[in-house]
């Protein structure tokens, strides 16, 4: 069986293809920007909030000379609809906090559910939102229940909304929440 972030990145990759505009949510350290930067996508834009993230992701790209089709940006995703106009075919979140960095600085519900709502506004039909969600800290336990409560209420016709986990996992294993757009919503 496919670990969590395995999984996540191959049903990324099942819809992703050389006219598709896609965006990590959140770049932290860059390796899911990286990973799209090497996949078929046309574009990829990246955001973080933190300088740090958006160094390291830069960093990661241009040594693996993967700059030229990205766009990595210092703002919070729920903004991304002042930087990219075009429908999005696939986005990536890994949720918490930057490994390595002040813990104290993590995603927040609020933002995160208000970012999710508008990328399935401008999602592709058939695009896929992949959400990989650790919640072995405070926010991170709030943040769960509140996207599971918000997700489990999307109508199917519109979204597929798919859970992907170990349930004999101690210490809050990560789990993949993955959206794929059926319907306009």
């Amino acid at each position: 069986m496919d670990k969590v972030l395995t999984f996540s990145k191959k049903i990324l990759k099942e819809v992703i293809d050389k006219n598709s505009i896609v965006v990590d949510a959140t770049c932290g350290n860059g390796n899911d920007t990286l990973f799209l930067a090497q996949s078929a996508a046309k574009k990829v834009y990246a955001f973080d909030i933190q300088q740090q993230a958006i160094d390291s992701t830069l960093k990661l790209l241009q040594t693996n000379n993967c700059l030229e089709k990205c766009e990595v940006i210092l703002d919070s995703h729920s903004n991304f609809d002042n930087y990219i106009s075009e429908p999005i075919k696939a986005v990536v979140f890994n949720l918490g906090y930057l490994p390595n960095a002040d813990h104290t600085i993590t995603t927040l519900a609020d933002t995160t559910l208000l970012a999710i709502d508008k990328f399935l506004t401008n999602l592709e039909i058939n695009g896929r939102i992949v959400i990989v969600v650790y919640w072995g800290h405070e926010n991170g336990k709030v943040e769960k229940e509140a996207l599971l409560n918000h997700l489990t209420k999307l109508d199917q016709k519109e979204v597929e909304v798919l859970s992907y986990q170990f349930i004999n996992q101690k210490n809050n294993a990560p789990f993949v929440l993955a959206l794929e757009k059926k319907n306009n919503i």
